[in-house]
């Protein structure tokens, strides 16, 4: 079958939606000359903008929705004008199978989560995310509809304005990655859980201790990265920490985080997007993972990647969408400094 006009719905967060590009990828390899739209919330808009395979993006924020009927009809009669012959829908989000069908679009192909799949025609039975990684889950939509996969990896273009704004950065921080190893290091991430971010976390002053190894052991210049909301973390970190650090969080746009990443021997950071973020444009990292499961949420492919997990009996115990009733959080509090410095050691 031949697709000439393609949509790809994904509303969530960075993780969600790098995740779908080796999707994007491979309808490109199969159809060279369609167009391939994208709806996305407002703060992964800028990751598809740039991506030469879409042509157009839709934004939607839940926020700017509620309640806006005028908004929200005209993000309908937009994707209703461009007539799509299909549509991928990630959302696990009936209002997002009825926004297709409504607006016309005949093969509508999704999964079907928990009866919410009611509006699409084409679907997988899902209960969960479990046992292999959500990309691959994500490339079983193509696989149903027996287009090839081929490609297999995160991608990401990175403006070159965002590159030069990561290079003067560096240099005006009195910064030279050829001169000594540069670290990324982000104590935050996890925003997707909004107020359960916390329970992602490895601690402020175990990322300190760790931070303190890696510069005496190997000379490394180390930047703490994170959004806004990150400041006062980071800035615990810093006053725990014994040597001087490069402080970056608040100062990126998603894309300068990316381009900074590009620039760094490796990246240190917690489960979240982030981590996706360093994977897709080719940096090495080391991850922290406490509740859930790195085959399932972790860097895809793992390749250059290392997890660190401290291999309790009731990891993972976020299954299903829905995280234990948890309390103690051991999986982080007893993961050691050395643990994961360890594993620093074998990146560096």
């Amino acid at each position: 079958m031949e697709f000439k006009k393609i949509l790809i719905i994904n509303p969530y967060g960075i993780g969600d939606v790098l995740f779908t590009t080796p999707v994007i990828s491979n309808l490109r390899r199969a159809y060279p000359h369609a167009s391939i739209a994208y709806l996305a919330n407002r703060r992964t808009a800028d990751f598809l903008k740039f991506n030469p395979d879409i042509a157009q993006v839709f934004i939607y924020d839940r926020d700017e929705f509620v309640g806006n009927y005028s908004k929200y009809m005209e993000l309908f009669n937009s994707i209703k004008q461009q007539a799509f012959d299909v549509v991928f829908d990630f959302s696990l989000n009936s209002s997002f199978g009825f926004l297709s069908f409504a607006c016309g679009i005949k093969k509508r192909i999704g999964f079907n989560y928990r009866g919410r799949g009611q509006f699409l025609n084409n679907t997988i039975q899902l209960m969960g995310f479990e046992d292999k990684h959500v990309v691959e889950y994500f490339l079983d939509l193509l696989r149903f509809i027996d287009v090839p996969v081929i490609d297999r990896y995160l991608t990401l273009t990175i403006p070159s304005d965002d590159i030069q704004w990561a290079q003067k950065w560096l240099k005006s921080h009195h910064i030279d990655p050829t001169a000594k190893p540069l670290i990324a290091v982000l104590p935050g991430g996890g925003a997707s859980w909004g107020k359960a971010a916390k329970y992602k976390r490895w601690s402020a002053p175990k990322y300190a201790d760790l931070i303190d190894k890696i510069i005496e052991n190997f000379d490394a210049a180390i930047i703490l990265l994170g959004d806004s909301k990150e400041e006062e973390l980071c800035r615990e970190v810093v006053s725990l920490a014994h040597f001087p650090l490069h402080l970056a969080v608040g100062e990126t746009s998603v894309l300068g985080l990316a381009a900074l990443l590009m620039q760094c021997k490796g990246t240190v950071v917690n489960d979240g997007g982030p981590l996706h973020v360093a994977s897709a444009v080719g940096v090495k990292t080391v991850s922290v993972f406490g509740p859930v499961d790195p085959q399932v949420y972790g860097p895809y492919p793992m390749g250059k990647h290392t997890v660190v997990q401290k291999g309790l009996p009731c990891q993972p115990c976020y299954r299903r969408f829905r995280m234990a009733n948890c309390g103690h959080i051991s999986c982080l509090v007893d993961l050691s400094v050395e643990e994961v410095y360890r594993k620093v050691q074998n990146l560096l």
